[in-house]
């Protein structure tokens, strides 16, 4: 029996829809530009004294707000944690019922209101205020309650929603979380937080795998295909499939990996007398090679850039391992 055919979305329809999803990206990019020139204005000062404050604290960032403000908070303490800067969101109104025991003498609270006059956050800048805690306000009114008592006042500039109605959270949501990611990534910055830190936070996933080491990957010992110079390349092919990496690395007397044949190699020097051959007519010279510290993102780069399938790791000139493409597959970096 034939499959129904899915009704088409009428010409008119889908022009109408692709107009307003472009009135939409206009209307947001346009506030996120007005941040931008904000950044270089006044807000400049501001943004800076508020990462100042972050710095140095000794406890926490505790990220609360209301409504959409809210879920943008979330994802500011989530973003902020990721990033090397310890943070986590307090819901005002649970924090009206005992989560006020959340927040410790030496955290750092960022309110986020757009009004800054949003009731369900008075107890907790009360608290703040109270126990000298620093308050930092992400509002677009500077005259707001929020403003008038924080430390820092990270003021958005006024910019229309990309509703037609000028009312649902659209533009001001964004300009709110693309100022909290620029606060994430100047803490991140300045605390010099690394790659393999981020690594550290974000051991799940295929993000996680990338961000491995190529030690934790790689075969090692008697796993490795290795041969001497002067090895008849007879026993070089040998060792190449016995170990089944279509490769063989060659070694000098002092154990330093100085040369590699591959199954390109092979197929490059097929002759008669081949197998009589020397390892050391047959290998490519000075093979390129990874650290076993190297991440494991650089080292997928670095097979596709070359179109190779293996590399060997090497410390201080010696084969310490092997890492295969089919490995990096089998742990889901790709």
């Amino acid at each position: 029996m034939a499959k129904p055919k899915p009704a088409h979305i009428t010409n008119d329809r889908a022009q109408a829809a692709i107009a307003s999803a472009l009135r939409t990206l206009e209307a947001e990019g346009g506030g996120v530009d007005a941040l931008a020139a904000a950044l270089r204005d006044g807000l400049g000062s501001a943004f800076a004294t508020a990462v100042d404050l972050i710095r140095s604290a000794q406890g926490r960032v505790i990220v609360t707000g209301m409504g959409k403000s809210g879920h943008v908070a979330r994802k500011i303490a989530s973003t902020l944690a990721s990033t090397g800067t310890p943070a986590f969101f307090v819901h005002p109104g649970e924090a009206s019922h005992g989560d006020l025991g959340m927040i410790a003498n030496n955290d750092v609270i960022l309110a986020l209101s757009w009004s800054g006059e949003t009731a369900e956050l008075k107890n907790i800048t009360d608290y703040s205020r109270r126990y000298g805690i620093k308050l930092i306000a992400m509002t677009a009114i500077p005259e707001s309650a929020l403003a008038q008592v924080a430390d820092a006042v990270l003021v958005l500039p006024q910019a229309r929603e990309a509703c037609p109605h000028n009312l649902a959270p659209t533009t001001s949501s964004l300009m709110q979380l693309a100022l909290g990611d620029a606060l994430a990534i100047a803490l991140l910055e300045s605390h010099g937080f690394t790659a393999v830190d981020f690594g550290l936070l974000h051991p799940g996933g295929k993000l996680g795998t990338l961000l491995k080491a190529v030690r934790d990957l790689m075969h090692t010992g008697a796993a490795m295909p290795l041969s001497p110079l002067g090895t008849r390349m007879s026993e070089g092919i040998l060792e190449m499939t016995a170990k089944g990496f279509g490769c063989v690395g060659i070694t000098d007397p002092r154990g330093h990996l100085v040369g590699i044949i591959t199954d390109g190699d092979l197929r490059r020097h097929m002759r008669e007398n081949l197998l009589n051959a020397r390892v050391d007519d047959v290998m490519t010279c000075e093979p390129k090679t990874v650290r076993p510290d190297q991440l494991l993102s650089k080292t997928l780069d670095i097979l596709n850039v070359m179109k190779v399938t293996a590399l060997f790791a090497v410390e201080a000139g010696k084969p310490v391992g092997i890492i295969h493409v089919h490995d990096l597959l089998r742990a889901g970096t790709a």
